[in-house]
C-alpha cells in the first residue's frame, strides 16, 4: 500500500428482504419534519411509497413531499428542492428511489443552509461546506443498484441549459446516516436500467483499479468484486427475478464506491467525466454512456499501464495477455447487452466538439488527457 489515507464511513446499512422493517427504529434519531424525495412514480406503482409513508406517519413524522426527481437530476430541480427544504424548515431528508434520488438528496442537504451560490461554490469550484455549516441528515431507501450513492458523499447534477453534467463528492457529514437495501426493490426497475447499473458498478471498480503498479490490498478486493459481478450479472440478465444474483449485484455496488477500494490508489475517473458529458448531450442512461467509450479509453490506457492490464486479464478473466483481457471484457459487455458505441446512444459526429468542450479533465491513472485525446476517443467510439 502506498501513500497515506484516512478511511471513515459513517453510513449504517440495513440489507435484505426484511430491511424496511428497521425504518421505524431509525425514526427516533431524526426530527419531526421529513422531506421525502422520490422519482416519477415507480415507487408508487410498486407499492413501496405507501409502505414508507405508513411507517413515517406511524412514527409521528410530518411529510413534505418532493416528487419528480429525474434520473439525471437537474440544477433547476436542485433549486426546487432547496426552496422546499428552506420554506418548510425540514429536519431531515429521506431519499426513496435510485442513486439519482440519493445523490440529489445530498445536494439539497448541503445547499439548503449555504448562503450564496451553492452551484458555483460546491460543483463548479469544488469546495466543501464549512465546518460550522448546518447539515441536514439524509437517509436512503434504495430501489436500484449501481451508483453506490447509498454509502458515499457523491452528488451528480446536470445544468440542462448548458448541457453540463458534473459531480461533487461531499465530505462524510453528507453520507447517508442510514441506507435500506432490499434487493427485491431493485426488481421493479426496467431491464435496461439494471444493465446500465451493472456497468456503472464495474466502471466504478475500474476507475479505482487501473492506477499504480504496487502490491495493493485494494486491488485484490477490487478483483474479487469484479469476478463476483460478472457471475451475478450473467445470472440476472438470464433471470431478472433471481434474488441471489440481484442481491450480489446490490452488495457489490455498495462496496464498489463506498471509498474502501480507493485507499492507497491514485484513481482514474476520466471515463466517468467523458460519460457525464455524453449523458448531458444525449440524456442516455449513465452506465450506458460509460460503456460506450470504455473500449477506446482502456485500449489507450493499456499502453502505459500494461502491467496492470495483464494482471486484470489473469486474475479477472483467466486469460494470458492484456489484449485478451480487454477482448474478454468486450465479449462480456456484448453478452449482457451493453452499448459499445456512442452512436447507439444518439450521439453524432457533429456533437463531438461540444462533448469535448463540456468534459472535465482530471489527472488519470495511466493517461493524462488533452481535449484532442478525448476527441479521438469519442471518434473511435462512434
Amino acid at each position: 500500500m502506498q501513500g497515506n489515507f484516512i478511511y471513515h464511513n459513517p453510513t449504517k446499512l440495513y440489507f435484505g428482504e426484511a430491511s424496511l422493517d428497521f425504518l421505524k427504529d431509525e425514526l427516533k434519531h431524526f426530527g419531526e419534519r421529513v422531506l421525502l424525495n422520490y422519482g416519477s412514480g415507480s415507487v408508487k406503482r410498486s407499492g413501496l411509497y405507501d409502505q414508507v409513508v405508513a411507517i413515517l406517519r406511524e412514527g409521528g413524522k410530518t411529510i413534505i413531499e418532493n416528487p419528480g426527481v429525474m434520473s439525471n437530476p437537474t440544477l433547476e430541480k436542485l433549486h426546487e428542492g432547496v426552496r422546499i427544504a428552506r420554506e418548510n424548515k425540514v429536519d431531515w431528508i429521506l431519499a426513496l428511489g435510485g442513486g439519482s434520488v440519493c445523490d440529489y438528496s445530498k445536494g439539497v442537504a448541503a445547499s439548503a443552509f449555504f448562503d450564496g451560490d451553492y452551484w458555483q461554490h460546491f460543483w463548479l469550484d469544488g469546495n466543501q461546506p464549512a465546518a460550522e455549516q448546518k447539515v441536514i441528515p439524509v437517509g436512503c431507501i434504495l430501489t436500484m443498484a449501481g451508483t453506490g450513492s447509498e454509502m458515499n458523499g457523491g452528488c451528480v447534477i446536470t445544468d440542462a441549459e448548458k448541457n453540463y453534467k458534473t459531480g461533487h463528492v461531499f465530505d462524510s457529514r453528507f453520507m447517508p446516516r442510514f441506507s435500506i437495501l432490499n434487493p427485491r426493490f431493485t426488481m421493479t426497475v426496467p431491464l435496461d436500467q439494471m444493465k446500465a447499473g451493472i456497468y456503472d458498478i464495474m466502471n466504478h471498480i475500474f476507475e479505482q483499479y487501473f492506477s499504480g503498479d504496487d502490491d495493493n490490498t485494494s486491488d485484490y478486493i477490487a478483483e474479487g468484486l469484479m469476478r463476483g459481478l460478472i457471475v451475478a450479472s450473467r445470472a440476472a440478465v438470464k433471470n431478472p427475478q433471481d434474488y441471489e444474483a440481484r442481491s450480489n449485484i446490490m452488495w457489490t455496488a455498495t462496496w464498489a464506491l463506498n471509498t474502501l477500494i480507493k485507499c492507497g490508489k491514485r484513481q482514474d475517473w476520466m471515463v466517468h467525466q467523458i460519460g457525464h458529458s455524453i449523458g448531458a448531450w444525449t440524456h442516455a442512461p449513465h452506465g450506458y454512456t460509460l460503456a460506450s467509450v470504455s473500449m477506446a479509453y482502456y485500449r489507450r490506457a493499456m499502453q502505459n499501464g500494461r502491467h496492470k492490464f495483464e494482471r486484470f486479464a489473469r486474475n479477472v478473466w483467466g486469460v494470458d495477455s492484456a489484449e485478451a483481457g480487454l477482448e474478454a471484457l468486450k465479449a462480456w459487455m456484448e453478452e449482457i447487452g451493453l452499448p459499445l458505441t456512442i452512436s447507439e446512444l444518439g450521439a453524432t459526429e457533429s456533437m463531438i466538439d461540444d462533448i469535448v468542450r463540456t468534459t472535465n479533465i482530471f489527472p488519470a491513472g495511466y493517461l493524462d488527457l488533452t481535449p484532442e485525446d478525448i476527441k479521438q476517443i469519442l471518434t473511435e467510439s462512434l
